[in-house]
This record gives C-alpha cells, sequence and structure tokens, in this order.
C-alpha cells in the first residue's frame, strides 16, 4: 500500500471505467485525491487549480485524443507522470510511440480486474520521484536563501560604499575649502 497522499488526474469519459479505475486506485493508495476530466479544457483546469502528481488518461475520448491530452500535460509540466489507462493501443507501434512522445506507461483496460497490480509499479515510481523532487526543491529553496542573503549583503555594502563616497565627497569638499583658504593667505 502506498501511504503517500497521490493527486491523480483521471482523463476519462465513461463513468463506468471512472468508478473502476478509482476502486482500483484505492486498492493500492490509502488516501488518493482523485480530480476527473474528459475534455482538454478541464485537464487544462485541474493542472492549474489541482496540480497532479500523476495524470492517467484514456486513449480516445470524444473531443480529442489521449496524445492531445499527454501534450497538453507535457507542456505544462514536463515532469507530471503520464500513463494512458486505454482499450485502443492494440498496436505495439502506436503503444511504443506513446512512450516515445513521453508517457510513464500504458496499461490496457482488458486489465481492468487487475488494474490496481499493473498501475501499482508505476504509482511507486511516481512517489519516489517526488521524494527525489522534493529534495531537489529544497536544494534550491536553501540555495534561493543563500543568493537573497548575498543580494542582501551586496546591497548593505553598496549602502555603506553610497554612504563612504558621500563623506568622502564631503571631505574633499573640506579640503578644497581648506586649500582655497590657504591660497588666500
Amino acid at each position: 500500500m502506498i501511504k503517500t497522499s497521490l493527486r491523480i488526474l483521471l482523463v476519462e469519459d465513461r463513468e463506468s471505467d471512472v468508478m473502476l479505475i478509482k476502486r482500483q486506485i484505492k486498492k493500492i493508495v490509502k488516501n488518493p485525491v482523485i480530480e476527473v476530466a474528459d475534455n482538454l479544457e478541464d485537464c487544462k483546469n485541474h493542472l492549474v487549480n489541482f496540480a497532479p502528481d500523476v495524470v492517467l488518461s484514456d486513449y480516445n475520448l470524444p473531443n480529442c485524443t489521449g496524445l492531445d491530452v499527454m501534450e497538453l500535460v507535457k507542456g505544462f509540466d514536463s515532469s507530471i507522470d503520464f500513463i494512458f489507462i486505454t482499450g485502443t493501443i492494440h498496436d505495439e507501434e502506436l503503444a511504443a510511440n506513446t512512450i516515445l512522445n513521453g508517457a510513464s506507461g500504458y496499461i490496457l483496460k482488458k486489465h481492468m480486474n487487475n488494474l490496481s497490480e499493473k498501475l501499482e509499479p508505476f504509482l511507486k515510481k511516481v512517489v519516489v520521484n517526488m521524494v527525489a523532487r522534493d529534495e531537489l526543491r529544497e536544494r534550491i529553496r536553501n540555495n534561493k536563501i543563500t543568493v537573497n542573503q548575498i543580494y542582501e549583503y551586496l546591497d548593505k555594502i553598496n549602502t555603506d560604499n553610497v554612504e563612504h563616497v558621500e563623506n568622502i565627497k564631503k571631505i574633499k569638499e573640506a579640503m578644497n575649502r581648506f586649500n582655497i583658504g590657504d591660497d588666500a593667505e
């Protein structure tokens, strides 16, 4: 059982398949958060407002193909894992093309009864990638903090320099008045 809560976007137009897939996901993920879309517009909205960890998509949808959905997802965030769950990919060349175009994998709907067994390795990989990305995000965040601290220090130096330059200017002006005063005598 995967204990990490996964945010899953399911792109599927058949309500019966949605229910079956959700049931299978709940067998392997303790607390999944699942949103459903059946068109590109809703999918885009979920990418922006839901921020899924993984997208599961049918290949044949009423208004687009799964490749259209994958292109949208990968264009939005190439690090989001994308898995086809479809009855359409019978052609090995088409299946290979989905992988070459960026899919993390595909599962045929004829395996719906044991979908959890087929899906679990993919979702475990998603969790491992999430942990790695979280570690990377933490390092990036720490680096940004360090860079911000350096910028703050440099700004302080610049501020100090401005004060030094102004003080030097005042000293030079005072010295020039002193020198002018000497010439007058």
